[in-house]
């Protein structure tokens, strides 16, 4: 593996042989993977696709790559408008879909199309109006359909007729106000069994067409229906099941119409009618009334018990009833109740529960429900025995105190749910005499001490809740009597520290919670009353926090052989930061644990060694600095299948870190800092299933090469693979596509091909600009003109002007009173074109120069130290002596102001080759020798010379 990952690399010593080792990774089969672009293959289910939350807006982009195979796909919370003809056509397997909270407005005829296998469609939560007749065509083994939360005011006649095999439809909310549409529109639906139509419009239940024989409940809760007997007496003879609540029926004679004598169970809550008055008019089975809601009040109690004959019954509700007192209300005209709820209703105390029974139902009543209610206290009670009571729930109350004996008339009680109150204060006795209870809750109340009295009795408890409470301290003994107690849940309270006789006597605990605390170190000691038995151990969230490496005399989990989940996650508030050597010997049973956001620095190389059983390890969320593991951590973990290594700071992958992981098969290693992943450590992991790389910088290298050759078979499962971008400003594209050519190159010769030219070229650049500077620059400006339609090149061309005056500003004197006036006098017959006169305004300096140098017959440069120490004057000269040598017409009359030396000229080496081809003129102070000077300038002006004479002379 290692010289693979050195071969791919540019300039490796075995690049000739790049493409034979690409090509044998293609037949590596542990080197291999494959992705979705917007989905999550569920791992333990590998037909289950998840596509949640990813923003899409089009079906297509979710499901378009999903395998044939796939048997449920989840596409909930995007923002898909429209389901498109066939849009699952390559899913003929699939048995559930999901399109929950998608904005979705629009199904087109044959949207699910194919799907002759699918058995549940959740379509809730979405915008839908209309539902088109072939909307739901091909689901014809459609059992279940929910269509809750969309804007249906209407159904199409024929849009469910496709559903056959349809059992549940769930219409909740959704905007319906015609029960005679909807009704319409199931018939066919020979197999519909449960129908949902609450919290929706209707008014009235009218209906021409009957519901379907097979339907047996039909939930018509939070609608504005008035009465009951609109659809006649067949309408509702085969329901069993009926929910009517909060609707405004008060028209008690309806119901004797409406056929209602095969009801098993009837909800009326939240309805304006008399009970009473209904049972003596409907001919209702007062059995199959759930009272609740129905504001019985304490007499009609009795009345309705009467009506309920001799025969035990399994259920007496009489939630939301307004009953604030119990001591007029009697049972004992009422039948053998097996469970009796009062939940809901305003009771402030309960009193003696015997005594309001009569002996049949103190013999019979095994359930009590009195939850949502306003109990303050528990007080003794003990003048009825209630010996079959095996369930008591006080939830949802406000009990302060529980009193001595509170529930001694229940002896054989096995269930006590007292959660969810105000408890603050337990009676050392309060419990007595509960020797068969098996499970207590006591948890979300206000206890902040437990005494050694408080659970003496409760020989038989298998489970005791009391998270998120105020306890602070565990006093010794206090569970010494609970040797058949299994869980123990004191997560969410106040302790900050644990002695060895805390769980003393919980000899048979398998499960203790303790997270959510403050306890700040532990020790073998405190778990030695546990350590035959403990399986299960959860310190989440407490202030263990060890900051140097220095082991433990003896380790803190030595004795717990048996324990097979740990959780160590998120201490507060800084984390574990170090987790010592052997910190976890003796676990030698552990199959999972989790270290998660522990901000760690530094965990030593053998931490894990005795964990040669473990299954699970998560250290994610723990990037404090640590960045990449030590080498031989996971060295004994050779059984360990998932791990998770989210977010915590890893650089690289070694085979000297994970290449002992033989049996893994899900590995977590989003957002780290990997930028290559490496292919013998991809290797080594032969059992590797599922690989998350999602939010990691990879780079679209040569050193992920072997990546792109993942995907050629079905393997690993590479979460999100194509959405993988490259993470560099100047590589565009994704790391499963990006340009692999420069891989199989040799880059040297590439990189000398490219770089010598360049190299002379950049030796020649000086060279060229010392010898040919001006004579490029010329030739560009003259280009320029050419471009630009200005050259004049044409012989026998009329000029503008006689000549073109060079000069300096230091000589403008000379050649404003002493040139122009001879030239361009009365006498003379000259024009002359001068900078300050005849340039053309806007126009760049060198155009204007361009242009009267050849619209000029001759240039007069007028010499002198000034002119030749000036650049644009250096440029004239420069031009003028091109077009001298370039045409071979004499153009160029050179005056010399004042004399210079051959030493001074020799640094103009083009001024002095124009010399040595032409005279030149020099002004002369004395007056007697200026006008011979005058003279020949004229003549030179004046006169022309031919090509071959100028050929001559050069």
């Amino acid at each position: 593996g290692i010289l693979l990952t050195q071969a791919l690399r540019p300039g490796g010593r075995m690049g000739p042989f790049l493409p034979l080792l690409a090509s044998l990774l293609l037949l590596v089969p542990e080197a291999s993977a494959y992705g979705f672009s917007n989905c999550i293959q569920t791992f333990w289910n590998p037909g289950s696709f998840l596509c949640i939350q990813r923003f899409l807006k089009d079906i297509s982009s979710a499901v378009a790559d999903l395998p044939a195979n796939a048997t449920s796909v989840n596409v909930s919370h995007n923002s898909i408008h429209r389901l498109p003809a066939a849009s699952f056509h390559h899913l003929p397997q699939l048995q559930q879909l999901q399109l929950v909270y998608n904005q979705l407005e629009e199904i087109e005829d044959g949207a699910f199309e194919n799907l002759g296998a699918l058995d549940t469609l959740n379509l809730s939560n979405n915008c839908l109006a209309n539902l088109s007749k072939g909307a739901f065509h091909g689901l014809h083994n459609l059992t279940h359909l929910f269509l809750r939360n969309n804007r249906l005011s209407t159904m199409h006649p024929h849009t469910l007729q496709p559903l056959g095999s349809l059992l549940i439809l769930d219409l909740y909310s959704s905007h319906l106000a015609n029960f005679a549409d909807v009704a319409h529109s199931l018939q066919g639906l020979k197999k519909l069994w449960l129908l949902n139509l609450c919290c929706n419009s209707l008014s009235s239940l009218n209906s021409s067409s009957q519901l379907p024989p097979s339907l047996s409940r039909l939930y018509l809760c939070n609608n504005s229906l008035r009465a009951v007997d609109s659809g006649g007496p067949q309408l509702l003879s085969n329901i069993r099941n009926l929910d009517l609540s909060y609707n405004n029926i008060s028209n008690v004679t309806s119901f004797a119409k409406a056929g209602l004598q095969n009801l098993s169970y009837l909800l009326l809550k939240g309805n304006p009618l008399n009970v009473i008055h209904l049972l003596n008019v409907s001919g209702l089975q007062p059995r199959s009334l759930d009272y609740s809601g129905l504001h019985v009040g304490n007499e009609g109690v009795n009345e309705v018990c009467k009506r309920l004959g001799k025969n035990p019954l399994k259920h007496l509700l009489l939630q939301s009833n307004n009953i604030r007192d119990l001591r007029n209300v009697s049972f004992s005209h009422c039948p053998p109740i097996q469970t009796l709820d009062l939940s809901w209703n305003k009771l402030r105390s309960l009193g003696c529960v015997g005594e309001l029974l009569g002996k049949g139902q103190r013999r019979h009543l095994e359930n009590l429900v009195v939850e949502h209610n306003l109990l303050n206290s528990l007080r003794y009670c003990k003048t009825h025995t209630l010996e079959v009571l095996k369930n008591i729930s006080f939830r949802y109350n406000r009990i302060l105190s529980v009193s001595y004996g509170a529930f001694s008339y229940a002896p054989n009680l096995r269930i006590l749910h007292l959660n969810i109150n105000n408890i603050a204060y337990l009676q050392k006795q309060a419990l007595k005499g509960l020797s068969s209870l098996i499970e207590l809750r006591l948890d979300n109340n206000l206890l902040t001490d437990l005494y050694e009295s408080s659970f003496a009795d409760l020989v038989s408890l298998h489970t005791l809740n009391l998270r998120n409470n105020h306890i602070s301290v565990l006093f010794p003994r206090v569970f010494r009597n609970l040797s058949q107690l299994c869980t123990l849940d004191l997560g969410g309270n106040n302790i900050h520290q644990l002695s060895n006789r805390s769980f003393q006597g919980l000899r048979s605990l398998s499960k203790l919670y303790l997270d959510g605390n403050h306890i700040k170190k532990i020790s073998s000691d405190i778990f030695h009353p546990v350590q035959k038995s403990l399986k299960v151990l959860d310190l989440k969230g407490n202030r263990l926090q060890y900051i140097t490496k220095k082991q433990h005399k003896v380790p803190p989990f030595k004795n717990l052989h048996k324990l097979y989940d740990l959780k160590l996650q998120a201490q507060q508030p800084y984390g574990m930061k170090i987790i010592r050597p052997r910190f976890f010997q003796g676990l030698v049973a552990l199959r999972y644990l989790y270290l998660s956001e522990n901000k760690l620095l530094s965990i030593s190389p053998d931490a894990f060694d005795d964990l040669g059983q473990l299954e699970y390890l998560s250290l994610a969320d723990s990037s404090n600095g640590m960045q990449d593991l030590p080498p031989g951590i996971f060295k004994n973990l050779s059984r360990l299948r998932t791990l998770n290594l989210e977010n915590v700071g890893l650089h690289s992958l070694t085979l000297e870190v994970f290449g002992n992981l033989s049996s893994l098969t899900s590995l977590f290693l989003a957002k780290n800092q990997l930028q290559t992943v490496n292919v013998s450590v991809a290797t080594a992991l032969g059992q590797l299933r599922y690989l998350d790389l999602r939010k990691c910088p990879l780079g679209c290298t040569c050193e992920n090469l072997w990546f792109q050759n993942w995907l050629v078979n079905s393997r690993v499962q590479v979460v999100y693979l194509y959405n993988y971008s490259c993470d560099s400003r100047h590589q565009l594209g994704y790391v499963y596509s990006f340009d692999t050519r420069i891989c199989f190159l040799d880059v040297g010769l590439y990189l000398f091909s490219v770089t010598s030219p360049m190299l002379l070229l950049f030796m020649l650049l000086p060279l060229v600009y010392h010898r040919a500077y001006w004579k490029l620059k010329y030739h560009f400006y003259i280009l320029r003109s050419w471009v630009n339609d200005r050259w004049r090149r044409q012989d026998g061309e009329h000029f503008k002007y006689d000549a073109f005056v060079s000069y300096n500003s230091a000589d403008e004197r000379w050649v404003l009173e002493q040139l122009v006036p001879s030239l361009e006098s009365s006498q003379g017959t000259f024009r002359l074109c001068l900078h300050h006169r005849d340039f053309e305004l806007g126009k760049s300096i060198v155009d204007n120069i361009v242009d009267s140098i050849y619209n000029s017959r001759k240039t007069i440069c007028v010499i002198s130290r000034s002119y030749l120490q000036s650049e644009w004057c250096s440029l004239e000269i420069q031009l003028a002596s091109y077009r001298l040598f370039e045409e071979l017409k004499d153009v160029l009359v050179m005056v010399f102001l004042e004399a210079i030396p051959d030493r001074e000229l020799s640094a103009y080496h083009r001024m002095r080759k124009v010399m040595l081809k032409k005279t030149y003129i020099s002004w002369p102070l004395e007056p007697e020798a200026q006008r011979l000077f005058w003279t020949k300038l004229r003549k030179a002006l004046k006169g022309t010379t031919e090509q071959e004479e100028l050929v001559g002379k050069f």
